[in-house]
């Protein structure tokens, strides 16, 4: 087996992000359930768990800090998996304030989080489906370049690390001029957002990840993993491992029920990237092999 067989692939587990149970009854809203799916999909292969803070019974988004806090209490209870905690994306849309629980959280080891995602794009969301048209209108998401300084020094001052995520090739390249400027360090953290819903981003195909990534920052070091919103992610897992990427994945984006005959929980979905990972000739990466090369060692 060559080097680049042996290599490992970073699994982060998209839990929930502001997905409804209609689809899918498994999506976890609760600390509690968040915990349970975080504790199972480290068991199946997971090493990180980027999360939204929402309300246990009817899954609003919840921005209290300590909600927050309660679900890395209880994540960390259980499993050693990096913690990557939402800033809120469109439901907050003054940066300070989306920031805001990241500081807070740090102020406690307990609830320290290991990394927050910063957006390097202001984009219109609205999501569009053939056949019934935009679901969404007049829905943008604001990051002026003041707001994106902001969210950064924030999440430095909680002694956390940044995780850049690209939507498009302006992303892409503001990520290298936040390298230049120094107000990033490297290794960098960075995920590539494909969507077929949002047409500001680039599309979850092939030709859509190949059109982004020849602008991620020459000669920087900037591991990166790949999501896609609203849709399945494994049919590009061999095109992303085969140009080093990794993966993000979860019952936030996708509901996966294509994958049996009963809803999957997220630890399904996780097992099964697992299963595909290592067909490839790949192996997953632990948490302690995940901070390796994100360089939180």
């Amino acid at each position: 087996m060559g080097k680049d067989a042996m290599r490992k692939v970073i699994i982060e587990l998209r839990c929930n992000e502001y997905a409804g149970r209609e689809a899918n009854p498994n999506v976890p809203w609760s600390p509690d359930e968040i915990a349970r799916d975080a504790a199972e999909a480290r068991e199946a292969g997971a090493a990180i768990l980027h999360y939204h803070a929402r309300n246990a019974e009817t899954g609003a988004a919840d921005t209290a800090v300590e909600t927050y806090a309660e679900t890395i209490r209880r994540v960390r209870s259980g499993t050693d998996l990096l913690i990557n905690p939402t800033l809120g994306a469109t439901t907050i849309d003054d940066p300070g304030e989306r920031v805001a629980h990241i500081p807070a959280l740090g102020q406690d080891p307990g609830t320290a989080p290991d990394m927050a995602p910063v957006d390097l794009a202001t984009l219109n969301i609205d999501p569009y489906v053939p056949g019934k048209g935009f679901l969404v209108e007049d829905l943008i998401y604001r990051n002026p370049i003041s707001g994106i300084r902001t969210e950064i020094d924030a999440i430095h001052t909680a002694g956390a690390h940044v995780d850049a995520v690209l939507w498009n090739v302006g992303s892409a390249r503001m990520l290298g001029a936040l390298l230049d400027e120094g107000l990033l360090p490297e290794p960098c953290f960075t995920e590539v957002a494909l969507s077929n819903m949002m047409l500001s981003t680039h599309p979850a195909t092939e030709a859509g990840l190949h059109s982004l990534l020849p602008f991620l920052p020459e000669g920087r070091h900037t591991p990166w993993v790949y999501l896609t919103v609203g849709s399945n992610a494994f049919p590009l897992l061999e095109t992303a491992l085969e140009a080093g990427g990794h993966l993000a994945l979860g019952l936030g984006d996708h509901d996966y029920c294509e994958l049996g005959d009963a809803p999957p929980r997220n630890a399904e979905v996780v097992a099964e990237a697992v299963r595909r990972i290592r067909a490839a000739g790949y192996e997953p990466a632990t948490p302690d092999e995940a901070r390796e090369i994100l360089g939180y060692c």
